[in-house]
C-alpha cells in the first residue's frame, strides 16, 4: 500500500473511474490494453480507479485473474494514483483474496456487495470487521442491493477500517440520514454515476463513481469541479448531457426483460468509440447486438457534440 489512509480519503472526494477488464477473441485477458487505459486516463486527469470492479467483470474473473488485473493497474499508474480493488465472496475467500491484494500493493479495498440470499444486517457487520482484522488496507464496502437501515449505515461508519461507503442505492433520502448519523471522518461516494451526482451531492457525498465519465473522463471531472464550486446549474446541465448514454446503459437488450444486461458492453463500446480499449465481454454478460451497436455510436455522436459545447 503506497497511499495513507487520509490520501485515500482524499482520493475518494473525486471522480473514481472503474477500469474494465479487456478481453481477446477468446476472452482471456489483455494485460497490455488495461495498462494502455489506466495510463490514458491518467492523462486526461483522472487519479482514483476502482479495479476488479462490478463494471470489470469482477465475478467473471478467477481469484487468479482478480489478483493479476489488481496488480497490472497498480504497475500501470504513478504512485499519486489511488487504486481500489474489489473483494467479496465468504470470509475467508475474502481474507486470502485480501493478502493477495495486499502483496501487490493496491490502496484500498472496495468490499462487493454481497451477494447471499440472505442478509442480516449484524452478520454483515462483522464480515467487514473480520475482513479488516487481517489488513491494515482501508476498506470502501459497496452498498448496493438491499435496503439497509439508517442504523446499519451509520453503524458501518464506525467499522475499524472502514473509511468510505460507495452508496448505489436510488434513495438520497436514505443517503443524507446515514451521513447525518455516520462518523465524520468517512467519505460517502455516490456509486450510481454522473445521474445521482447533484442529488446525492446534496445529500452529503463528496464523490462519484464513473458512468459516461470512464470514457469521457472530462464530463466527470468538469462534473466535480462544478459541484465543488456550488455551481448548480452547470453541474444540472453537464450531469443531463450524460443522461442519454446513461440511459442506454440501463436497457435489457435483446431476449431480456432484466434492466441494465448491456450495461457493461456499452460503457466498453463507448471505450472504443473514445479510442480506448473495450472489446468483448463474458458470460452472462452479452455483446451488444447490432442495433444496440448502432445506437451506442449515435449516442456517443450526440455526447460528443454536447461535450464540445459544453465543456471548455
Amino acid at each position: 500500500m503506497s497511499l495513507s489512509a487520509q490520501q485515500v480519503r482524499s482520493h475518494l472526494r473525486g471522480v473514481a473511474v472503474g477500469l474494465l477488464t479487456p478481453f481477446d477473441d477468446d476472452l482471456e485477458i489483455e494485460h497490455e490494453k488495461l495498462a494502455e487505459n489506466a495510463q490514458d486516463l491518467y492523462q486526461e486527469g483522472i487519479r482514483t480507479f476502482l479495479s476488479v470492479a462490478n463494471i470489470s467483470e469482477y465475478h467473471s474473473l478467477s481469484e487468479s485473474e482478480r489478483v493479476d488485473v489488481a496488480e497490472t493497474s497498480v504497475n500501470a499508474l504513478p504512485s499519486d494514483a489511488c487504486v481500489l480493488a474489489g473483494v467479496g465472496g465468504s470470509t475467508a475467500a475474502a481474507q486470502d483474496l485480501i493478502r493477495a491484494y495486499d502483496g501487490v500493493g493496491v490502496d484500498a479495498l472496495m468490499v462487493m456487495p454481497p451477494d447471499h440470499t440472505y442478509l442480516h444486517e449484524q452478520g454483515l457487520l462483522e464480515y467487514y470487521r473480520d475482513l479488516a482484522s487481517i489488513t491494515e488496507t482501508p476498506l470502501v464496502p459497496y452498498v448496493r442491493g438491499f435496503d439497509p437501515s439508517v442504523e446499519y449505515l451509520a453503524a458501518l461508519t464506525r467499522v475499524e477500517g472502514v473509511i468510505g461507503i460507495k452508496y448505489a442505492l436510488e434513495d438520497p433520502v436514505k443517503l443524507g440520514a446515514g451521513v447525518a448519523a455516520g462518523a465524520d471522518d468517512v467519505v460517502w461516494v455516490d456509486g450510481l454515476a454522473e445521474p445521482f451526482a447533484v442529488s446525492f451531492w446534496a445529500e452529503g457525498a463528496e464523490g462519484f463513481s464513473a458512468g459516461v465519465s470512464n470514457f469521457r473522463p472530462e464530463i466527470g471531472l468538469e462534473l466535480f469541479e462544478a459541484l465543488s464550486d456550488g455551481d448548480w446549474e452547470r453541474a444540472c446541465q453537464l450531469r443531463n448531457i450524460c443522461l442519454p448514454y446513461q440511459n442506454f446503459r440501463s436497457e435489457t437488450g435483446q431476449q431480456n426483460t432484466i434492466p441494465g444486461a448491456i450495461s457493461v458492453s456499452a460503457v466498453k463500446k463507448g471505450l472504443d468509440l473514445a479510442g480506448l480499449h473495450g472489446g468483448t465481454v463474458r458470460e452472462p454478460i452479452r455483446p451488444l447486438a447490432p442495433e444496440e451497436a448502432d445506437k451506442a455510436e449515435q449516442l456517443y455522436a450526440q455526447l460528443d457534440d454536447d461535450i464540445e459545447s459544453l465543456v471548455q
